[in-house]
């Protein structure tokens, strides 16, 4: 857990709360899990009994939350607590050989183990200081949370960043589990948005290699491709492309690019990091009512607009090498490495260890191992209105199946796979196609050639037929997983 939050003390959240208008009598005022991770072991005590009049397994989110907010017990004294003689580990110490002395708990530790203590006896369940197992159990039971966890949430991050406490207004609406929203170790902004970032003819991307990765979007016949290598610093780019205002999101932890419409509900909205996720999906806030939003989804899922209905406008996106898509679009802009800020835009540099490994960074509840956590897949949502399940197809497997076809929603759809590997999905109808051709192209059963292009495919024939494309987009298996348990994959 990072040092800023571990320094914080939890009882200068009390006196930020103040007393919740209409609360059920029944239930504890919210202030008292704050004082129940009290450094004053009577205060902790007599919030502790308190709550547990009445107890319910959903209060069991908001300790939790605390405790993750203490240290841990250590393993060694510090140090700088041994005796003054050079140490134990000196030949000549009258110490050497012995055992190490323990070391002395630190007062908020004592905290935390006053609340792992009052866990076990409420709930009967024996996690010790695992507070990961602690929320797996959590995430197991039915969402019954106290009636003011938003307001708790609010307070507890705007300790970190009093901005963060206008995700959390009084009377939030939530339509995600509080319980599974995180902290991602940064403040607002924390992570710097790129607005409108400088670009260039591609000519002039010295920088780049032919292997870089690329996200690569073209809108009303304007190209533009966004270095990986970039965007990674950056995750969230606010930029006008062929005459339309979008913000493109880019999840790291779950490996997702969207590009949506900054559009919706007939305003302009201006989005940013909230330095919050849920299930290791970052969430973003538009500045102009603090709600956030899922990246995912596109949709406000906290705030004053959570349950309105607005769903941001999606555009197909492509991930491709920076020289397929240079010598598939010669016009492109590119952007430069004049952003504002001073980073490592080494392909690679950032996030390099976390890349490298297969092992998360947050918790999520819900593992499946039919993949790797971090393989990646190409993910398609079905309709709001239908009964489909979301769907994911691994992208090994599409690289040995340049031309597939598969359904969603009652739609034929066919996924075709560049010779470099990048994935674009079309509205096929009742058209089957057969194979890829060396120029890109692609040809149906009844031998007519189609061009493929970031909008659509378009026959060769004349008159032209025309399908049209379908958004989608790649993630990590386990950031997909996560957010729709109950996808269908393909592998």
């Amino acid at each position: 857990m990072s040092r800023i939050v571990r320094s914080l003390c939890v009882l200068a959240l009390i006196p930020a709360l103040g007393h919740a208008s209409g609360q059920p009598p029944s239930e504890p005022d919210v202030n008292l899990f704050f004082q129940a991770a009290a450094i004053d072991e009577k205060q902790a005590r007599l919030a502790l009994e308190a709550i547990a009049t009445g107890w319910r397994d959903g209060y069991a989110a908001m300790l939790v939350d605390l405790a993750r907010l203490l240290p841990a017990a250590r393993d060694r004294a510090p140090l700088s607590l041994r005796p003054d003689d050079g140490g134990p580990d000196r030949p000549d110490s009258p110490f050497a050989g012995l055992p190490e002395p323990p070391a002395p708990l630190d007062p908020r530790t004592e905290a935390r183990q006053r609340v792992v203590r009052f866990l076990e006896k409420q709930t009967g369940e024996r996690f010790g200081d695992d507070l990961n197992r602690w929320r797996q159990w959590i995430w197991s039971l039915p969402y019954e949370p106290h009636p003011d966890y938003a307001r708790f949430k609010g307070a507890l991050y705007g300790a970190i960043d009093p901005r963060m406490r206008l995700f959390f207004p009084a009377g939030a609406q939530s339509r995600i589990r509080l319980d599974q929203v995180d902290w991602g170790g940064v403040i607002v902004n924390g992570i710097p948005p790129l607005d409108h970032p400088r670009t260039a003819p591609s000519r002039e991307a010295s920088y780049l290699k032919d292997s870089n990765i690329v996200f690569g979007l073209e809108l009303n016949g304007d190209a533009r491709a966004y270095p990986r290598r970039i965007i990674a610093w950056h995750e969230l780019v606010r930029d006008r492309l062929g005459g339309i205002e979008i913000t493109l999101v880019y999840c790291t932890l779950c490996g997702t690019v969207i590009p949506y419409s900054s559009e919706v509900g007939g305003v302009v909205r201006r989005f940013g990091t909230s330095g919050l996720l849920y299930r290791s999906n970052k969430l973003m806030f538009d500045e102009e009512t603090n709600s956030l939003w899922s990246t995912f989804e596109g949709k406000p899922v906290i705030g004053a607009l959570a349950g309105s209905g607005l769903v941001l406008p999606t555009h197909p996106l492509v991930t491709t090498s920076w020289g397929e898509w240079r010598a598939e679009h010669p016009s492109t802009s590119v952007l430069t490495l004049d952003t504002g800020f001073k980073r490592d835009y080494s392909e690679g540099a950032a996030y390099r260890d976390y890349f490298s490994t297969d092992r998360l960074m947050f918790q999520v509840f819900g593992r499946d191992d039919r993949l790797g956590n971090k393989d990646e897949v190409l993910v398609l949502e079905p309709g709001p209105s239908s009964t489909s399940r979301p769907l994911a197809i691994a992208v090994r497997f599409l690289e040995s199946h340049p031309i597939y076809h598969t359904q969603l929603s009652g739609r034929d759809l066919v996924i075709v796979t560049s010779a470099g590997g990048a994935n674009r999905v079309y509205d096929s109808g009742s058209i089957r196609f057969v194979r890829r051709v060396s120029d890109g192209s692609i040809v149906d059963a009844n031998g007519i050639p189609w061009r493929v292009n970031e909008s659509e495919l378009v026959s060769t024939e004349l008159p032209p037929r025309i399908l049209p494309r379908v958004p989608a987009h790649r993630a990590f298996w386990f950031g997909w997983r996560a957010q729709h348990p109950d996808t269908e994959l393909i592998r």
